[in-house]
């Protein structure tokens, strides 16, 4: 209870209150405003305040609608995954993309009844259950047959023989009750399925497309036979037989008993010896076909680009191609040797020679004769060593298996691919007439009138040599002496010294087969004839150094092409003594080659590392590609040559590694096909286009 002086303040508080609200609700009615009693500030209407660089939209802007799609695409989806096919053996994209993306899991400890787990949780409780009333049961039929047990006695029932048997009380039988009871039933335990085989409804499975895959072999051959016999045959088969057999028995009767004892020993020996051999050979042969496999499996990738790749950037230049390097040919028994010949085998268009040793007089060691396969770039398919070095060869074009190399000290050998022994079949002596000074190049020319394989070689000794193969030996006739022009001296006893001049390259003409070019140290090209041993048909002012290589035009029968150390290439007809183009490579040019599917088209290699490949019909003034091909920056690049079917070349430098390069599409170009006419190919075809640009030169000529 609080005192009337504390009550009577509570009052006039009230009272002022409702005063104050009167008074509002009069000055809103003043004002116009109806607002009902207890309203706050902000439920009353205020005025909108905009700012002052908002947009004034008329009603129709305000009412157009700005439709928006939202997808179901995560945008943080990534959309550039590439997977490796093995298939293909290439990376693809993936074209399907899983878009789902989680906010939130959340693991709980809840188990649906229908689930396996459920199921198992759901029996073991029955379990426990069924196992507690079972032990209460047990318990109460345990008391109450104790009970029984003291109130009734056995009776005893006499039968009819007289004895007298115990018959069991009412609780025997509840006793075995009990023990029912006590051992509860248990029922059977279900199989548990795999706890880890879980699947979610909700997911989706990218499946693997089914692949067939399906092989066909060739058949194997098959032969009908057919044959009859009659007795007649039969009966002279067997005479022929014993007869055979009467034979050799006369003969081992005529010998000695010790020769005898010699033949079957020699007899053994041979038949253990052919069956040695024939067991290597087959070995060899399985082993060289695994090898090739293997190596077919470690260069698939460099097969394939040699197959199939084409450089799509030819399409955006116009007149500039490049060459893809593909196989590297190395050994380490020519490590340290030059690359001194190339050479393909006109039969089998994957297999080429390589002839190793070395340019430098001062250095001169052994050389080698390799023959590698693009098949098996891992290791030569043939090897032959010898005692000096090789610098040039040339395979025949009928008998492939014949190799004619020269060396530096002279001599000229023949290898027979035939016969595996690491030594040459035939070889010229002193006393057969072998150079006194290296031989720089041979060439296999048509047999003679005798059917006789025979060859040409140059020298530096001047002397140019037809080597004749007549049964086993090597016979030679000198076809020219080459001689300075105008160094003729006079001794005073009357005599005639001439210098002599050192051939360094030559070629025979392609149809024409007395007439062949010699190139020598002094610069000079010589046409000669096989005919004349004592004149020259024509002499030419070639070079200022000495005439590296000389090489006929494979269409054309007028023109040929010259490079020299004084960094020159010069291609000429040999109608008029001065060159037709002349090529500055700002290098000394080991090599040049014409190509065999077009008259206008070569290359050469320069001592700097780089090849140059040339399309007079695309290109009059410079190479349409200059590329470095050497493996390293200081290897000289010594010999170039085409593949005669192919598009591609192989290049040798002075380390003894081989290079194989193909062109691309801007370094073979043929003539395009024009609608409504045919493509013309062929020899006269490129004999034309080569003449087009011969006689633009001739006219400016003429006309200077």
């Amino acid at each position: 209870m609080l005192p009337a002086s504390a009550k009577a303040p509570h009052k006039q508080s009230r009272k002022q209150s409702i005063s104050i609200g009167r008074g509002t609700r009069k000055r809103d009615e003043d004002s116009g405003t109806e607002v009902g009693e207890g309203t706050d500030e902000w439920a009353q209407s205020k005025a909108t305040v905009r700012p002052p660089d908002q947009l004034e939209l008329t009603d129709a802007e305000l009412k157009e609608e700005f439709t928006r799609i939202l997808t179901a695409n995560n945008p943080h989806a990534p959309q550039n995954i590439v997977r490796y096919s093995f298939k293909e053996g290439t990376y693809k994209p993936i074209g399907f993309v899983n878009q789902l993306a989680v906010h939130y899991t959340q693991v709980g400890n809840l188990i649906p009844k229908d689930s396996d787990e459920g199921r198992r949780q759901h029996y073991r409780d029955d379990l426990v259950a069924v196992s507690y009333q079972g032990s209460q049961e047990s318990a109460k039929v345990i008391s109450e047959t104790e009970n029984l047990e003291e109130d009734e006695e056995p009776k005893e029932l006499e039968t009819e023989s007289g004895s007298q048997t115990d018959v069991p009380a009412a609780g025997a039988a509840e006793k075995v009750t009990e023990e029912e009871l006590m051992t509860p039933k248990q029922p059977k335990e279900r199989k548990l399925t795999n706890q880890f085989n879980f699947s979610e409804r909700a997911s989706q499975t990218f499946n693997n497309p089914l692949r067939d895959r399906e092989c066909q072999m060739e058949p194997p051959p098959r032969t009908n036979f057919s044959a009859t016999a009659n007795q007649w045959e039969i009966y002279d088969a067997y005479v022929e037989e014993l007869e055979k057999q009467e034979k050799t028995k006369e003969k081992e009767k005529a010998k000695t008993p010790v020769a005898k004892k010699s033949g079957k020993m020699a007899m053994r020996k041979l038949t253990s010896m052919e069956s040695q051999t024939d067991d290597i050979i087959k070995v060899s042969q399985a082993a060289k076909i695994m090898e090739r496999m293997v190596n077919q499996n470690t260069y698939d990738d460099v097969a394939q680009d040699f197959k199939y790749y084409e450089d799509a950037a030819d399409e955006y230049r116009d007149q500039v191609g490049t060459l893809l390097p593909l196989w590297k040919f190395q050994n380490d028994k020519a490590k340290r040797l030059s690359v001194t010949a190339l050479c393909w085998n006109p039969k089998y268009r994957d297999l080429f020679a390589v002839g190793h040793g070395s340019y430098d007089f001062m250095k001169q060691s052994r050389g080698m004769l390799l023959l590698y396969s693009m098949k098996n770039p891992s290791f030569p398919e043939y090897m032959f060593s010898s005692d000096s070095g090789i610098m040039c060869l040339d395979i025949h074009v009928d008998h492939p298996y014949l190799v004619a190399v020269g060396h530096y000290d002279g001599n000229v050998a023949i290898y027979n691919l035939k016969k595996p022994h690491s030594q040459p079949s035939f070889r010229s002596s002193a006393k057969s007439g072998k150079h006194s000074d290296p031989v720089w190049q041979v060439k296999w020319q048509k047999d003679d009138m005798d059917q006789n394989l025979n060859f040409f070689s140059v020298s530096s000794d001047g002397r140019i040599v037809s080597w004749t193969l007549v049964k086993s030996e090597l016979v030679h006739v000198d076809v020219i002496k080459l001689k300075v022009e105008g160094s003729t001296t006079e001794v005073p006893e009357g005599l005639q010294l001439h210098t002599v001049g050192c051939g360094t390259a030559f070629d025979f003409h392609k149809e024409i087969d007395y007439m062949f070019l010699v190139g020598t140290e002094e610069g000079k090209i010589y046409k000669c004839s096989k005919s004349y041993s004592s004149q020259f048909l024509d002499t030419y002012d070639a070079h200022n150094m000495a005439v590296d290589a000389v090489s006929w035009n494979p269409y054309h029968t007028k023109v040929f092409m010259s490079c020299s150390s004084d960094w020159t290439v010069k291609i000429w007809d040999h109608t008029i003594k001065t060159p037709m183009f002349i090529y500055d490579l700002n290098s000394a040019v080991g090599d040049v080659a014409w190509a065999p599917y077009s008259s206008t088209v070569f290359a050469a290699v320069t001592t700097d590392g780089k090849a140059h490949v040339f399309d007079l019909a695309i290109n009059k003034y410079e190479a349409i590609c200059n590329q470095p091909v050497a493996a390293k920056k200081k290897n000289k690049i010594t010999h170039v040559q085409f593949n005669p079917i192919h598009p591609i070349i192989i290049v040798g430098d002075d380390r003894g590694h081989i290079i194989c390069l193909k062109l691309s599409p801007n370094l073979r170009k043929m003539p395009k096909e024009k609608k409504g006419q045919e493509v013309q190919k062929g020899p006269a075809v490129e004999i034309a286009k080569l003449d087009k640009l011969l006689n633009l030169v001739r006219e400016v000529k003429i006309k200077t």
